[in-house]
């Protein structure tokens, strides 16, 4: 192997075939890949040693495969688990302003307008994920 290709070449982390394995586990799931073809490119993703080999056993499914890991079990509760955080967080700033406001004595509800503010955005990241949902994973570094 020349100097120059083999420079260019990153060898790839446990982490990286793990996400792999994970990939094509989804598409297994998701029936894209049959149990015998899915294990042949589940061993070869183990056994791969750089990151342009663990690309290859995804180019045939959609998105790289990236869709059926978004829609796992696992994606969509961690998904809810982060959207109730938000909205709890979202809970204790409502909670302060109106607390301070209550404290001001103020006639006019100013805590409304960055109440609004932050409302419109959580929707807004809500439907953007909601939306891409296949793409709410970035996928591997190597892409």
């Amino acid at each position: 192997m020349s100097e120059s290709v083999s420079a260019r070449r990153l060898r790839a982390s446990d982490a990286e075939r793990e996400q792999m394995a994970q990939i094509l586990r989804a598409a297994m799931t998701e029936g894209r890949l049959d149990l015998t073809e899915g294990e042949q490119r589940l061993a070869t993703a183990y056994a791969a040693t750089y990151r342009d080999e663990l690309a290859l056993l995804t180019t045939d499914l959609p998105d790289g495969g990236r869709r059926a890991l978004a829609e796992t079990p696992e994606a969509r509760s961690q998904m809810r688990r982060e959207a109730g955080r938000r909205f709890s967080g979202f809970v204790v700033v409502a909670a302060v302003l109106v607390g301070l406001w209550a404290l001001s004595g103020a006639s006019f509800f100013w805590p409304a307008i960055p109440l609004v503010f932050i409302f419109v955005g959580m929707m807004k990241h809500r439907h953007y994920h909601h939306y891409h949902r296949g793409r709410a994973w970035h996928g591997p570094p190597w892409r």
